[in-house]
C-alpha cells in the first residue's frame, strides 16, 4: 500500500470524505483532520506501512505534507 494509498482509505473511511476530494493540496483542517485524527493517522500509517514516525516530525499541512513525510520515513527503512 502506497502512502496516497493509505491517506486516501483512511480519510474515506474515517471521515466519509469522497476519495477525488483528497488532493495533493488539500488542507488536511478543511478535511475534517483534528489533531487527534492525525494521530491516528499517523499510527495506522507506522502499523501498515512498518515504519516509526519520530515524535518530533512536524505536523503536516496539507495532504501532499502528510505524503512526502510518509514516502520519506519509507525510503529511510528501506534505505
Amino acid at each position: 500500500m502506497s502512502s496516497a494509498e493509505l491517506i486516501r482509505s483512511f480519510l474515506t473511511d474515517r471521515l466519509g470524505i469522497e476519495p477525488a476530494q483528497v488532493e495533493p493540496a488539500s488542507l488536511l483542517a478543511d478535511l475534517g483532520v483534528d489533531s487527534l485524527m492525525l494521530a491516528e493517522l499517523m499510527f495506522e500509517a507506522e502499523d501498515r506501512l512498518g515504519i516509526e514516525i519520530p515524535s518530533d516530525l512536524p505536523l503536516s499541512r496539507t495532504v501532499a505534507d502528510m505524503q512526502a513525510a510518509l514516502d520519506s520515513l519509507t525510503l529511510l527503512k528501506t534505505g
